[in-house]
């Protein structure tokens, strides 16, 4: 309400019913309401009508309140932050530990979440991106490095699937199989969506989610296997901290469009970032925090349900206005130089509209799984089996379709790139590529 009042265009600032409820309820609410919300609801004392010096004068409950006061004054303004702001905001309030219906840390969960929400409702710049991605690396240190080829780092939406058909792991098995390793990270349960996840899955199967970026590095080094999966909870305990706010929230911050660019193990040979989005806008700031990193190739997709897997179903007249699903926007470097070498020149940038129907697809309805973690699990190892149908079909489309995009060896031509794909199904190995998985992963403690 104090954003759209203070910065969104007239047509989207209060209704006539709102500033009417407002007028006689606020006199009362300001008796009544603790002062974090009073700020909030009214930071300069200028919004309500009657005025209160609570807002103006506020500066919070203690000095872990004062750097968030002061940035989220300029946030309820629909102001933006600087870079240095950002991180230092988040470095004061995390990790964020909340016991006995306190915050151990002393920072107000009310002041928190309006920060976050706050951002996101302003629409965050580049800089705001980019400090919420690049928060913790230096907390983290250096990440452990692969001595392998080829590194895919695949950020699926941590908030997972609630009604189709998630391939992303059964594509990361096929992938290995000729040498394109995938590092896969998330977490088990995350809001709004609270969807089927890579974890749940792993977890479903008996595989160990508790990796270290180390042990997820000797993993991916391991011929017999070539993938890993990184919690979030191992990796980033900081960022891990705020699920519990989140849930209160209901609301997707910041955090869930950056989570999705990290690094938390790299490779000696080159690397690309792979993530999915949904709302129009994003997919330049997603590939600007893939170029940050310095890898040399990223993709962002348009997949069903906001996640990267494309599908094979056929686009309906009557689709959603904006980007269709399947809409693909990317980079890939012409040489083996890092992102952060790159003259620009040598970067080819791409956008393009998949239609599976173009490389043989059939068109299929995606299959359903309704939050059943049993029924995805059910569906990707039976495409791993060899089972033809509408989820094998997805799982070679994506592996294929990314291994092309990416500009990875021996995929130059999609025909060829979806073809390996299919032998490494057909063959049984990306069967024993997810088994192996699971068994080496469980002895590791």
């Amino acid at each position: 309400m104090t954003i759209r009042a203070n910065a969104f265009p007239e047509a989207t600032q209060w209704s006539e019913g709102e500033k009417h409820a407002v007028s006689n309820f606020w006199p009362h609410l300001v008796r009544a309401l603790p002062s974090d919300v009073i700020f909030i609801a009214d930071p300069e004392g200028s919004i309500m009508g009657v005025g209160s010096s609570i807002g103006p004068q506020y500066v919070g409950n203690g000095t872990s309140d004062m750097r968030l006061v002061g940035a989220l004054r300029e946030v309820l303004a629909g102001g933006h932050l600087g870079y240095e702001e950002v991180q230092g905001v988040l470095r004061d309030v995390l990790p964020f530990k909340f016991e006995d219906d306190k915050c151990s840390s002393g920072v107000s969960e009310t002041l928190l979440s309006a920060f976050l929400i706050g951002q996101r409702m302003n629409r965050e710049t580049d800089r705001e991106l980019k400090a919420y991605c690049l928060a913790f690396d230096d907390q983290l240190g250096l990440a452990p490095v692969a001595d392998v080829r080829s590194l895919t780092h695949y950020g699926e939406p941590y908030d997972g699937n609630t009604r189709f058909f998630r391939s992303t792991l059964f594509v990361a098995a096929v992938r290995s199989c000729y040498g394109e390793s995938s590092l896969l990270h998330g977490v088990e349960w995350m809001p709004p969506k609270g969807g089927i996840t890579e974890e749940q899955m792993l977890k479903f199967m008996g595989a160990n989610t508790r990796l270290t970026p180390l042990q997820a590095k000797e993993l991916l080094e391991d011929e017999e296997l070539g993938f890993a999966y990184i919690s979030q909870r191992e990796a980033c305990p900081s960022l891990y901290s705020l699920i519990g706010l989140r849930e209160h929230i209901k609301k997707r911050p910041p955090l869930a469009t950056t989570e999705k660019v990290q690094q938390f193990v790299k490779a000696r040979g080159r690397e690309a970032i792979v993530t999915g989005f949904y709302h129009e806008g994003y997919e330049e700031p997603l590939l600007m925090l893939m170029k940050r990193r310095g890898v040399h190739s990223g993709l962002v997709v348009k997949g069903e349900e906001g996640a990267l897997s494309m599908t094979t179903k056929f686009r309906s007249a009557n689709a959603s206005k904006g980007l269709p699903v399947n809409y693909c926007s990317g980079f890939r470097s012409l040489s083996m130089d890092s992102a952060f070498e790159l003259d620009g020149v040598s970067r080819q940038n791409f956008k393009t509209e998949v239609n599976a129907k173009d490389f043989g697809f059939e068109p299929t309805d995606t299959p359903r799984t309704d939050r059943s973690v049993a029924k995805n699990i059910e569906l990707g190892l039976g495409a791993l089996h060899g089972q033809k149908g509408p989820a094998y079909d997805r799982i070679v489309l994506n592996a294929g379709m990314v291994d092309h995009l990416l500009g990875c060896d021996g995929a130059e031509d999609v025909s060829t790139a979806l073809d390996r794909a299919r032998e490494a199904i057909d063959s049984g190995k990306a069967l024993k590529k997810l088994l192996n998985y699971i068994k080496v992963s469980q002895k590791m403690r």
